[in-house]
C-alpha cells in the first residue's frame, strides 16, 4: 500500500510502498477515501523535522538530558543507537480519514465489512491507502456520506471538545483566536448552537476565507478591534474566548483576558504558551482559564482507546467518540458547510506538495485533503486480513540437517530495534528474510536498515513461511503467549522477548505443548531473553563460584514508570513484574544453579497503587537463598543494578555490569572491569549457535518455565501475603 512518512533526519515527506497495518482484536481495517491534513498540527511537525540536530537539541533539551543519562548509564554506544533509531525511522503522518471498512477484528461489534466510517487517532488514521483502527477511534456513518467531508472527523472533534469547554448557551458570545481549519470549525460550531461568534487572526488570507464562510471576522492588528468586540457584546466582553491559534507567543491568551468579561472562560485548544499576566484582566476578572484535551474524554486512555471500554454515557455524556458522531451527524444534515473548507486535494502521490505549500506559504489554503482511489481489491484485502491461523505442522524435513536458516521478527519496537538486531550474528547461514510490526511505516524501516527481505502484513504469513526456521518474537506482552505457541506449531524455533506469557493459563499451555511439540521437532528450541545470565561480567562471576550454595542479594534501581503506561496495564504489559523483574529471578537461579523451590514477595504501598517497588526471598533446591529487592522509587543517580553474592567466606560484587570485584581474606580484587554489556549480543549468538548446530539449547526449557513460574509466585505471595511453594 501507498503511506506517507518523513525521516525525522531530514523532515522530508515521502510515498513510500509499506505492507499492510495488522488486523488486531478490537480493530477494523480501512481502506481510506480521503485524509485530513492538519496544516498547524503536522506542519509544525514537519517543520521541526527539518531543521538541522543543533536546533532539534535545542526544541528538545528534556529529550537531550535524557540522552545524557542513558550514555552515563549505559555507555556512548547505547546512546548512540537510541538517537540514530529516532532520526531514522519513517515517522507517519496523519490522524483523521474517511473510507471503507475491509475487515473486523476479533471481538468487533458495531462495523461490517463495506461501512463508511470516518477515523481519528495519531498512528492510526494515518495518511495510507490502509489504516487500522480501535473501534472507538472510529465513527460509523450513514451509506450515502459524503467521505470527502467526513476526512475532517478529527479536527471536527477537536473543535467540539473545544466547543463544549466553552460551555455557552444560546445568545451568548465566543470570540475565537486563530482561523486556521479548527478555528473556523469552532466557528461553525457556535454558530449552528446559536452563539454570537467573532474570528480573529493575524493573517489577512484567514481573514478573508472566514469572511468568505459568513463568519465576522477581523485582523488582530485592526486598532478599531477592541470597540468592535464590545460593541457586539452590548460592552460586557466575550463570554468565552476559544484560543485555536498556534503561537510562541504570550498575545493570544494576555489579549483573550482583556476582552472576556468577568467571570468569564479562556479555552486553551491550541498551542499556544499560557504564561498569561496576572493583572489587569485574570485576576480582578476571576477568569476561568480550561485546558481543551484533544477529541474529548477517552483521549490517552488505554482502557476507553485500545480496549474499546466505553464511558456510561450518564457519567460522561460526551467522550471523544461520541464528539466525532455528533460532528458527523452535523455534516450530514448539512448544518456545516465543510465544502467550502476544503481548498486543495492532493492525490496521494502528490501528498509532498502539501507540505511544501503549507510550509512556504506559497498559497492561500485552509482545508486540505489528500485523496486514494477508488477501492478495487476489497475482496483480496479482506482475505488477508482474516486468514485464521493455521494450526497444521510444518513440513519441513527434520532428517535433514540444515546448513542455513532464515529469521523473521514479529515486533520490532525500540528494544528490539536498539539491542536486540544490532546484535544479530552477522552470518551468510543465518539471515533476515521477513519483518512484521504493528504499522507499515516502522516495517519498512526495519527492513531497509536490517536487510529484512519481506515485510509481512500478518504472523500467518511469517508462520506458513519455508523460508523462515526462526520466530523473534518482540511485540507487546500481552501477544507473547499467543504467537510463540503459533510459531512453535507451525515447526519455527522461538526466541520471545520477556515476559513468556502473562497468565498462569497461558503458562501451563506453553510448557505443555512445547513438550509434545519437541517430540515431533527434535531441533526446535525456544528462548526466552533473559540475558543478563550471558554478560561477561556475569559469565565471569559464575565461572568463579565454588559448588556450594549461596547467598544473594540483588538490588535494582529501576526507577517509574508512570501508571497509563501499558506497561503497567494488567492486559497489555502484565506489569514490572511480570515484564522485568522475571530477569533477575532467572539470574538468581542461574548463579545458583538451582531451581526456587519457594517465593515471598512484598509490595511498598504506593499512592499509584503500582506494585513496582517489592522485595523477593527465593529458597532454592540446593540450599542457596535469594534477595532481589526492586525498587521504582530511588535516585537516578544511583546506579541502576547491583549484585552481592556470599559464598564461602568471599564476597563478590557486581557493579551495573560494568565491573565485577572479589573480597575475601586477603582484601579486595578488581577481577573484570569495562563498558556495560548486559548480555545481549552472547545470548543471541549462543541462541543461534544452539539452532545452527543442533546443540544443547542456550537456555534450558526447563529454567524457562522454573523462571516463570517463580515470577507468577511473586505476584501471588503479594496478593495472598504467603510464601508460596513452587514444587
Amino acid at each position: 500500500m501507498k503511506l506517507l512518512a518523513q525521516h525525522l533526519s531530514d523532515g522530508k515527506p515521502h510515498v513510500v510502498d509499506a505492507p499492510l497495518p495488522q488486523l488486531e482484536p478490537g480493530r477494523i481495517l480501512v481502506r481510506n477515501r480521503y485524509s485530513a491534513v492538519s496544516s498547524g498540527t503536522e506542519g509544525a511537525t514537519v517543520r521541526s523535522a527539518r531543521k538541522n540536530i543543533v536546533a532539534k537539541a535545542l526544541e528538545r533539551p528534556k529529550d537531550v538530558k535524557a540522552v545524557l543519562e542513558l550514555a552515563r548509564r549505559q555507555g556512548v554506544v547505547q546512546a548512540y543507537r537510541a538517537v540514530s533509531k529516532k532520526l531514522d525511522a519513517y515517522s507517519t503522518l496523519g490522524y483523521s480519514s474517511a473510507g471503507r471498512v475491509v475487515a473486523v477484528g476479533p471481538d468487533v461489534v458495531g462495523f461490517e465489512v463495506g461501512d463508511a466510517v470516518a477515523c481519528a487517532g495519531v498512528g492510526y488514521a494515518n495518511h495510507a491507502e490502509y489504516v487500522v483502527v480501535p473501534t472507538n477511534l472510529c465513527a460509523r456513518l450513514a451509506p450515502d456520506a459524503d467521505l470527502k467531508l467526513a476526512a475532517y472527523n478529527t479536527l471536527g472533534a477537536i473543535a467540539m471538545q473545544g466547543a463544549r469547554q466553552a460551555d455557552l448557551r444560546l445568545g451568548e458570545t465566543c470570540v475565537v483566536i486563530g482561523l486556521g481549519i479548527v478555528g473556523v470549525l469552532v466557528c461553525q460550531l457556535m454558530k449552528a448552537a446559536g452563539v454570537k461568534t467573532i474570528g480573529i487572526d493575524v493573517l489577512d488570507s484567514a481573514v478573508t476565507k472566514a469572511r468568505e464562510l459568513e463568519i465576522d471576522a477581523y485582523r488582530r492588528d485592526n486598532p478599531a478591534l477592541d470597540d468592535i468586540i464590545a460593541r457586539q457584546t452590548r460592552g460586557l466582553g466575550a463570554d468565552a474566548v476559544v484560543i485555536a491559534a498556534g503561537s510562541e507567543s504570550l498575545d493570544p491568551i494576555n489579549y483573550a483576558g482583556r476582552i472576556a468579561r468577568k467571570k468569564g472562560r479562556v479555552v486553551v485548544l491550541g498551542a499556544t504558551p499560557t504564561g498569561f499576566e496576572r493583572n489587569p484582566d485574570y485576576y480582578p476578572k476571576e477568569l476561568e482559564l480550561r485546558m481543551s484535551c484533544s477529541y474529548g474524554p477517552g483521549r490517552y486512555d488505554l482502557d476507553y482507546e485500545e480496549k474499546g471500554r466505553d464511558y456510561p454515557p450518564g457519567y460522561v455524556r460526551w467522550t471523544e467518540n461520541r464528539n466525532m458522531q455528533a460532528f458527523q451527524d452535523l455534516i450530514y444534515e448539512r448544518k456545516l458547510d465543510l465544502a467550502a473548507l476544503t481548498t486543495h486535494v492532493f492525490p496521494i502521490d502528490d501528498a509532498p506538495q502539501a507540505y511544501d505549500m503549507i510550509l512556504n506559504r506559497s498559497e492561500s489554503f485552509l482545508g486540505v485533503l489528500i485523496e486514494y482511489p477508488e477501492a478495487n481489491d476489497v475482496q483480496r484485502v479482506t482475505q488477508e486480513a482474516r486468514r485464521e491461523t493455521k494450526k497444521s505442522k510444518s513440513t519441513k524435513n527434520e532428517a535433514t540437517k540444515k546448513t542455513t536458516f532464515g529469521y523473521a521478527f514479529v515486533g520490532a519496537g525500540s528494544y528490539a530495534q536498539g539491542s536486540l538486531l544490532p546484535n544479530m550474528p552477522i552470518s551468510r547461514s543465518f539471515r533476515p528474510v521477513a519483518v512484521l510490526t504493528r504499522s507499515g511505516a516502522s516495517a519498512l524501516r526495519v527492513a531497509e536498515k536490517f536487510g529484512f527481505a519481506e515485510r509481512a502484513s500478518n504472523a500467518d504469513e511469517i508462520f506458513a513461511s519455508d523460508k523462515v526456521d526462526v520466530v523473534f518474537i518482540a511485540t507487546r506482552h500481552n501477544l507473547h503467549a499467543d504467537l510463540t505457541l503459533r510459531a512453535l506449531r507451525a515447526g519455527k524455533s522461538v526466541f520471545v522477548e520477556k515476559p513468556l506469557c502473562l497468565t498462569l493459563d497461558e503458562f501451563v499451555e506453553l510448557r505443555d505443548e512445547y513438550e509434545t511439540l519437541t517430540q515431533q521437532f527434535p531441533s526446535q528450541k525456544l528462548m526466552v531473553g533473559f540475558n543478563r545470565r550471558f554478560a561477561p561480567t556475569a559469565l565471569a562471576l559464575k565461572d568463579r563460584l565454588a559448588d556450594a550454595p549461596i547467598a544473594v542479594t540483588y538490588r535494582v534501581n529501576a526507577g517509574a514508570i508512570p501508571k497509563e503506561s501499558w506497561i503497567q496495564d494488567a492486559e497489555l504489559g502484565g506489569g514490572r513484574i511480570l515484564g522485568e523483574v522475571c530477569h533477575f529471578i532467572d539470574f538468581a537461579a542461574w548463579l545458583a544453579g538451582s531451581a526456587p523451590t519457594s517465593v515471598y514477595a512484598a509490595a511498598m504501598r504506593a499512592p499509584n497503587a503500582l506494585s513496582d517497588t517489592l522485595t523477593i526471598a527465593l529458597r532454592l533446591a540446593d540450599g542457596s537463598i535469594a534477595n532481589i529487592n526492586y525498587f521504582a522509587n530511588g535516585a537516578k543517580a544511583i546506579a541502576k543494578e547491583r549484585v552481592e553474592v556470599y559464598q564461602s567466606g568471599q564476597t563478590f560484587i557486581l557493579d551495573d555490569f560494568r565491573a565485577l570485584t572479589l573480597y575475601n581474606e586477603r582484601g579486595k580484587t578488581l577481577l573484570v572491569k569495562g563498558r556495560q554489556d548486559k548480555g545481549q549480543r552472547e545470548m543471541l549468538a549462543r541462541f543461534v549457535d544452539s539452532i545452527q548446530a543442533d546443540a544443547t539449547p542456550a537456555i534450558p526449557a526447563e529454567e524457562i518455565f522454573s523462571s516463570t513460574l517463580a515470577t507468577f509466585g511473586a505476584r501471588e505471595s503479594i496478593a495472598s501475603r504467603q510464601e508460596i511453594a513452587l514444587q
